[in-house]
């Protein structure tokens, strides 16, 4: 349930002229004010300052509307100002409560010559970041709106570095900003200098077309918005948040990526007890007994559900097949599969049941499935291969997120989709599959550049694996202890291509156990784009540190100064160590700490840590 408190809202109208704004720390600042720019004449025009630096120079704002150019030949009617500050608590989150602070501004405009245009663009500045977005009052003789493009421009002030990918499970390069091509994901984090990153973005996309970046045509080292076709609407019409995150480090942006979650609407949903993180096990066999064994090994290894993949309706790419019956894909699994009798059994051992189906079926059975699911006793569904991008399968998408929560059930979504925080108003979208996770054997300079870079959005799934054969292709055993902690998913699929009969009692996997799927406090301690990292993540009084690392060997050296002053902790500590007589070679080993403790992980190249830190008992 959200709780708000502390509620502030303040509004002042203020006179005619230029809009400065800042964050309640003052750090942050954008200017907005109508000037002539670029041969144009009344363009609405922004830069962004943190901590005295340009981060964004003048670049202009503007849609293309069918019926004309929102965004030059424009007055400033008048400026209103407003002052925010509540705190409220996610269903599922990186941390048990956020605040949500921050200076706003409406500016309204008035368009004249051809078609009369009122519009407004509102502004927010956070300590973590600005944002705006443009919304459509009113509409001449009270017609819809039909936005054709959009030109939000971002305008460097030089050829800074960038961590760009083209789709969702795309590698990442790090490329300049004149390099960067059209369809360049979001968020798009930048390295102005070696003590400032930005990261732009897009927040509350829910009925719009997605937006992505380009190359801003005759400019040096600029951006533009590109969205993935027109949006028609009625209005009044709210566009999705635009925002320019900047920090220190790219440690501080992935901490402060509540950013995005403030920028959506609060819970739409009344009871969310229902909504439940949780450790997951793929069932690939399709039977019966591949069911039970894995609802027992999710007892025996403390994991919350099991999920039948592709093919227990038959085969997901053929437009025949039906989601409302089992009916087994023969390439897949000769069965047999008596579904209702594993959930039956997983229901008694208190272990819930996902289901993945293809967006073939999605599409044509949503409102027959869904109630059938929740009759059955279903937890979830896995939303394959949704369609995304335009306005039409965006809207579809978020519709068949509220749906499965109208049928208390939990919702994965598959492949290209990336969440713009849509999580907090309907928490029962719990996780995406929409990254190069293990089921791609990336190399860890990929999985610690998406980190850094794609998790500023939320959560994603790695379909982490631990005793597959590919983990030594990959990284080590103790890397991959530490991923699910590195790398947060409310639903973390462990044992993606492991089977219960392969996976032993290695005492490593206590670690796992112990672990939960969401926190009370989460810190980045350390850690560098497509190198290293070391995050520690709070649940109750016990601290989870995971630490990844790249292709170079190094030593970290990490305060325990998060832990409460006088206590006494007990860390248990997993490292990779080839001298181990074990398949895992994994070491395990315990120490007293306290706050005054600093550790120093040795990391082999592509290895990694895992620590639990408990309270002594006494």
């Amino acid at each position: 349930m959200i709780a708000r408190v502390s509620l502030l809202t303040l509004a002042l109208v203020m006179p005619v002229s230029a809009a400065t704004l800042r964050s309640p720390d003052r750090r942050m600042e954008i200017e907005v004010g109508l000037r002539d720019f670029d041969g144009r004449k009344g363009c609405p025009v922004y830069r962004v300052r943190w901590g005295g630096r340009e981060i964004i120079a003048d670049s202009r704002l503007g849609m293309e509307l069918e019926d004309g150019l929102l965004g030059e030949g424009l007055e400033k009617v008048r400026e209103v100002t407003s002052k925010h500050d509540s705190t409220w608590e996610p269903v599922c989150g990186e941390r048990s409560g956020i605040r949500d602070r921050y200076n706003g501004l409406v500016i309204e405009f008035e368009g004249r010559g051809g078609a009369v245009r009122e519009f407004s663009i509102e502004v927010r500045a956070y300590d973590e970041g600005v944002a705006w977005r443009y919304v459509l009052p009113k509409a001449s003789e009270g017609k819809g709106v039909a936005i054709r493009a959009e030109q939000t421009e971002f305008r460097f002030g030089s050829d800074h570095e960038a961590w760009a990918v083209y789709s969702a499970q795309g590698k990442y390069a790090k490329v300049k900003l004149s390099e960067i091509k059209k369809g360049c994901e979001r968020p798009l984090v930048v390295r102005l200098s070696e003590d400032c990153y930005a990261a732009l973005g897009e927040a509350a996309l829910v009925d719009h077309a997605r937006m992505k970046f380009a190359s801003l045509a005759g400019a040096q080292h600029a951006l533009v918005s590109s969205l993935d076709g027109p949006v028609e609407g009625k209005v009044p019409l709210a566009t999705p948040w635009r925002f320019v995150m900047a920090a220190k480090t790219p440690g501080a942006l992935l901490e402060n990526n509540f950013l995005i979650l403030n920028l959506n609407e609060p819970c739409a949903i009344g009871d969310t007890s229902w909504i439940r993180p949780g450790k997951v096990i793929r069932e690939a066999t399709l039977t019966t007994a591949g069911g039970k064994a894995c609802v027992d090994f999710a007892v025996k290894r403390n994991l919350q559900y099991i999920e039948f993949d592709a093919g227990w309706y038959g085969n997901e790419y053929d437009d025949a097949s039906d989601a409302r019956a089992v009916n087994l894909d023969p390439k897949r699994s000769k069965g047999p599969l008596d579904l209702t009798e594993v959930i039956a059994h997983a229901k008694s051992k208190g272990i819930g049941v996902i289901l993945y189906v293809n967006r073939r079926a999605l599409e044509k059975q949503l409102d027959e499935i869904l109630p059938l699911y929740q009759r059955w006793g279903v937890a979830g569904v896995k939303y394959g291969f949704v369609n995304v991008g335009s306005q039409k399968w965006t809207a579809w998408l978020h519709e068949a997120i509220r749906k499965a929560a109208a049928h208390r059930l939990m919702v994965d979504v598959h492949d290209e989709y990336r969440t713009t925080g849509y999580e907090r108003t309907y928490p029962n979208l719990m996780t995406v599959e929409g990254i190069g996770g293990d089921e791609t054997t990336p190399e860890p300079e990929q999985t610690l550049t998406l980190q850094f870079a794609r998790f500023i959005a939320g959560p994603a799934d790695n379909t982490v694996c631990y005793f597959d054969g590919r983990v030594n292709k990959m990284s080590s055993h103790a890397y991959q202890l530490a991923k699910p902690v590195c790398l947060y998913s409310p639903w973390q699929f462990l044992f993606w291509y492991d089977r219960p009969a392969a996976a032993g009692d290695d005492p490593e996997l206590e670690f796992w156990d112990r672990m939960p799927t969401t926190w009370d406090e989460t810190r980045v301690l350390d850690g560098r784009i497509g190198e290293f990292s070391a995050i520690a993540r709070r649940s109750g009084g016990a601290w989870f540190v995971g630490c990844m690392n790249g292709p170079e060997a190094r030593e970290l050296s990490l305060k325990l100064d998060f832990l409460e002053s006088g206590k006494r902790y007990t860390a248990s500590i997993y490292s990779d160590d080839p001298s181990m007589d074990t398949r895992t070679h994994v070491r395990v080993e315990r120490r007293p700490v306290d706050a005054t403790t600093v550790l120093k992980p040795g990391l082999a190249a592509r290895g990694g840590q895992a620590i639990h830190i408990a309270p002594e008992k006494r």
